[in-house]
């Protein structure tokens, strides 16, 4: 196990820095200047040259890319173009909402799919299975943003039960003070995520179903309701545990969508801001948190497989 943990941090090691090798020259080839998208197109060439000069974007790009793998080994990921302010602790104010954002959705949608995924899978090509995976590949193949201004449509404009918008509180206190104006973002994300989740699970349930093991269990009496929650759950949630651990980019993309509708004030809405002011700082060090996340989103998974099935264990083989 531990030689599998040090081969798995080698590899995160190697897809991080490949991850912005890769971001940061597609930054650098996106048309246009740095430096008059951040000073604006009045902006003289004495001033251009003098932003050029003080961020060293005067300088060749594999030295840029040096420069910068040079601060993040001391713990520096730049100055913001447009805020001034370190990046570091522009990420730092808004990682803790995130974290409440897609940790509230992930789970509320990890609640609904589990169960939902055995149900269809006990009831398998009937009409209750049929609905569901009608409105599971609606889901699915609807987009971010207008699946959630349907919901502001819904529950803000029409019915007024919900605001419009998230909690804009600077702190985490405040963000959580105001429960109401979090549902509509997190059902947002829950149920675009719980599309995925929901099928994965009716197609490992229906393949446990079929196993030996579970009609011997039937065949000694054990009511249905332990059945489903010691063997058949157990058993079948394997494939949700890696989906969950690699479903982390596509949640966070959704959640950058949902912050700009809603006007959350996580690290999603400082990304898009910045990639809408040409602010490279802010882009690269939210691709490195993002990319950090998604790396340990998946190791934590194979070792979830561990300690959920004990007949799991990571060897040479």
């Amino acid at each position: 196990m531990t030689g599998y943990l040090l081969r798995r941090v080698g590899q995160a090691v190697v897809v991080v820095i490949g991850l912005l090798i890769v971001i940061f020259i597609m930054i650098h080839l996106v048309p246009g200047s740095i430096a008059r998208s951040v000073l604006g197109v009045r902006a003289t060439p004495g001033r251009i040259s003098l932003f050029n000069s003080t961020y060293g974007l005067n300088e060749p790009l594999y030295r840029q890319f040096l420069t910068y793998l040079g601060q993040l080994a001391h713990g520096n990921f730049g100055i913001s173009y447009q805020l001034q302010q370190p990046v570091s602790t522009l990420i730092a104010q808004r990682v803790p909402k995130d974290i409440v954002l897609v940790g509230l959705s992930t789970v509320l949608a990890l609640v609904i799919a589990l169960p939902m995924g055995i149900y269809q899978a006990v009831h398998r090509d009937r009409i209750g299975d049929h609905l569901l995976t009608g409105a599971s590949f609606t889901l699915y193949s609807m987009p971010d943003f207008f699946f959630a201004f349907l919901l502001i449509a819904a529950f803000s404009v029409q019915l007024h039960i919900f605001p419009p918008e998230a909690p804009s509180a600077s702190s985490l206190g405040g963000l959580l003070a105001d429960p109401r104006a979090l549902v509509l973002p997190v059902v947002t994300l829950a149920l675009v995520s719980l599309a995925s989740f929901s099928r994965y699970m009716r197609s490992s349930a229906i393949e446990v179903l079929a196993q030996d093991y579970i009609r011997v269990a039937r065949a000694k009496g054990l009511p249905r309701r332990l059945v489903l929650s010691r063997h058949v759950l157990r058993n079948s949630v394997l494939p949700v545990v890696t989906m969950v651990g690699l479903s982390f980019p596509s949640i966070i993309a959704g959640a950058v969508i949902a912050e700009e509708v809603f006007n959350y004030p996580g690290m999603g809405l400082l990304m898009y801001q910045a990639a809408t002011s040409h602010d490279i700082p802010i882009l690269l060090g939210c691709t490195l948190v993002i990319g950090v996340a998604t790396v340990v989103g998946s190791l934590a998974a194979d070792i979830a497989y561990a300690v959920i099935d004990p007949r799991v264990r990571y060897g040479r083989g």
